[in-house]
């Protein structure tokens, strides 16, 4: 697929930086979006993505974006949940329509089959039933279906990925390692930067997928890795606890 610059939501994120830091490895102009600057990115818009006119900005010239800004797990649905994993949502989508972009990546969730998780059978696949886990997994189903009908109404290749645990803090470093699934689950920074790239330069025939993104599971293989290869051509190179010195560094 022929990309110009890519956009990069939620850029100063855990992940965000390292999607940054790989598409400059590869030689790809990025722009960053997030409340804060980027450290080492020069093409960067400051502010939330519930500002219609803050996302039209960022959008400006974009090809192909990575939706990664959103309160990132559970918390209050009114004042958290609504207006940065909903309202911020519409205004991405609309101003990639809006602005011709190519492609959407959209960072989806591990949640959104939580309870299949927790019984099996593995590897989950992307087309079994959700089992969301609670709201914030239930709005990530949402942002799928908002993707899938984009792709269908718009004509625009659009890829939900459901990630892995890549932990932002010590404490979480702490709970995958004392539970055997999370280790299974766990997405290092280097393998998401690889990951995002690789979706980025995927075909541009790919109209909707969806598919998950994890590093090589500690033991059981818990979700379904062949998508995310034979369609973007991704494979993991960690494994758990590979890359968890950038957080406890």
């Amino acid at each position: 697929m022929n990309h110009s610059t890519v956009l990069v939501t939620g850029s100063t994120g855990r992940i965000g930086r390292a999607v940054v830091a790989e598409l400059q490895q590869r030689g790809r102009a990025a722009r960053g979006m997030d409340r804060v600057a980027t450290p080492g990115l020069d093409d960067m818009v400051v502010g939330e993505i519930t500002d219609a006119e803050a996302v039209r900005r960022a959008m400006e010239g974009i090809h192909a974006v990575v939706h990664l800004a959103a309160t990132p797990d559970d918390d209050d649905f009114l004042t958290q949940l609504l207006p940065n994993n909903v309202v911020g949502v519409y205004h991405v989508f609309e101003a990639a329509r809006l602005a011709g972009v190519k492609r959407l990546v959209l960072a989806s969730s591990g949640q959104v089959v939580w309870w299949q998780r927790e019984r099996g059978p593995f590897p989950i696949k992307a087309d079994d039933p959700p089992t969301p886990r609670y709201w914030y997994a239930a709005l990530k189903v949402m942002l799928e279906a908002a993707g899938r009908a984009y792709a269908e109404a718009h004509q625009m290749s659009v890829i939900a990925v459901r990630l892995g645990w890549c932990p932002r803090t010590r404490g979480q470093v702490a709970e995958i390692a004392a539970a055997d699934w999370a280790r299974d689950v766990y997405l290092s920074p280097g393998d998401a930067g690889r990951f995002f790239a690789c979706a980025v330069e995927a075909p541009a025939d790919i109209s909707f997928a969806v598919v998950y993104a994890t590093s090589k599971p500690a033991q059981t293989l818990r979700y379904d890795m062949t998508p995310a290869k034979e369609l973007l051509g991704y494979e993991a190179r960690d494994t758990w606890p590979q890359g968890t010195e950038l957080v406890t560094g």
